[in-house]
């Protein structure tokens, strides 16, 4: 078994889109991640984060029940669990962001259990800079792949400890307003190659409904993204794209450019699910038949025959 190890957030969302609206249900970038990765067999999982004593059991449950090891998952006793609440705009691409709790997360300090400070692959969700800095420091091992996923939140506040991150990880995944950002190069391919030359190996940019593209050196790969009838909530679909793609590499052990491509398109097949219910509830009942079909229909949307 290869060992993956997330660390990111584990919390509630209230959404609100176009579609209708939701109270209070579990969200979170680890928990995404986490439900993500659990597709894949050979997979050996574990999730840092913080959570209140408000956190349901029966989420913990369904956690564990997808062999996602919790040891790492601190309780604070009488603490509130981090909140965020956000309303989506007609195109469902932009938001608002309405409430922000940051609650236990404020103080949280990173514990990585010892089962799992030797991992292959780390996955560093979206979190402070320092936080994730904090995870690396406790690798006993040099991990065979170290992935990393920010937003313009830090761009903003923490940027010099950001680039710090950015030096010490293999591939960096953010969308292409966050990489026009970071690089100040309104262009993709210039926008990359002064991200890579921060650190990365890989550059991946994701274009939510665009599809998604990989840079390696000179190499790039573009992966699509489905046409979906129904989208009804593009929360997590981000970070289930980085479980799929983590969760792949750690399944393969296998981590080329060429093995890269097929953990972007696995990571976009599971994100087109995400998206398709409110929250996590999509990811919750999804089947391995119900991915392996969807991953043929990947294949036959860039598959063709040309004489060149």
């Amino acid at each position: 078994m290869n060992k993956l190890l997330i660390v990111g957030t584990v919390a509630f969302d209230a959404i609100e889109t176009p579609f209708g609206k939701t109270d209070k249900i579990l969200g979170g970038a680890a928990t995404y991640i986490g439900l993500s990765a659990s597709n894949f067999n050979n997979v050996d999982s574990a999730i840092v984060s913080v959570i209140g004593d408000d956190f349901p059991q029966e989420y913990l449950d369904m956690l564990s029940d997808r062999n996602i090891d919790l040891t790492g998952l601190e309780t604070v006793k009488g603490g509130k669990t981090f909140f965020w609440s956000g309303k989506y705009h007609n195109d469902m691409n932009s938001r608002d962001t309405l409430d922000t709790q940051l609650n236990v997360l404020e103080n949280f300090s990173p514990v990585v259990p010892e089962a799992y400070k030797d991992a292959d692959v780390v996955m560093l969700g979206n979190l402070h800079p320092l936080v994730q800095l904090g995870v690396l420091e406790q690798m006993t091992k040099k991990p065979k792949l170290v992935v990393l996923d920010t937003m313009n939140f830090w761009m903003d506040c923490a940027l010099a400890e950001l680039k710090q991150v950015i030096a010490k990880v293999d591939v960096i995944t953010i969308n292409d307003e966050e990489a026009r950002q970071l690089s100040g190069e309104y262009s993709l391919v210039k926008a990359a190659r002064v991200i890579a030359a921060m650190g990365p190996k890989y550059v991946v940019i994701k274009k939510g409904e665009h599809g998604a593209l990989l840079f390696h050196e000179d190499n790039v790969f573009f992966a699509p993204a489905l046409p979906l009838e129904e989208v009804f909530d593009p929360t997590g679909a981000g970070d289930t794209f980085a479980g799929g793609f983590t969760g792949y590499i750690a399944s393969t052990g296998n981590i080329s450019f060429e093995n890269m491509k097929n953990a972007i398109i696995h990571g976009s097949n599971l994100a087109s699910f995400c998206v398709e219910k409110f929250g996590t509830e999509r990811m919750e009942s999804l089947s391995k038949d119900e991915v392996s079909s969807r991953l043929k229909q990947f294949k036959e949307l860039t598959q063709f025959d040309i004489e060149l």
